[in-house]
């Protein structure tokens, strides 16, 4: 296994990690009665984070 791989393998690995915090999130907050936007821009940041490293890890996976 060469290193950039094992780099994808870890950056889709944290996509992944990121994209279910931020589902979790939106879905844990969507019942209270909190009236803040502050968890949803959080899972948003979350969710829009994990995309793009998941891109990413297509991008490096697809050169090797």
């Amino acid at each position: 296994m060469d290193l950039r791989s094992s780099r994808a393998d870890t950056v889709r690995a944290f996509g992944t990690m990121s994209l279910v915090a931020g589902f979790l999130t939106s879905l844990l907050t969507m019942p209270s009665d909190y009236d803040g936007l502050r968890p949803q821009i959080l899972a948003a940041l979350l969710v829009l984070t994990g995309i793009g490293l998941r891109i990413e890890a297509a991008i490096i996976d697809r050169k090797s």
